[in-house]
């Protein structure tokens, strides 16, 4: 087995998460292997955790826009 490439990406969000949203996203870490996600409401963050040697970058920004989750930058 391969060995992972951990890495952890920041968005700050422009508004806060729906119920829905959150539920797409779990449907994304399920079928994808995103290792896990957190919300900071507070600060109206959403970090992802994810194995780069089988995500990209931009297949999580493409999650994120399937989930219809408007963010307003990239933090990290």
């Amino acid at each position: 087995m391969p060995p992972m490439t951990l890495v952890e990406i920041t968005y700050e969000l422009q508004s806060p998460l729906t119920e829905q949203q959150l539920r797409h996203l779990g449907e994304f870490a399920n079928t994808y292997g995103l290792r896990r996600f957190r919300l900071d409401e507070s600060k109206k963050r959403l970090s992802f955790e994810y194995d780069a040697s089988r995500l990209r970058e931009t297949q999580v920004a493409h999650a994120l826009g399937q989930a219809r989750i408007a963010v307003a930058r990239k933090v990290n």
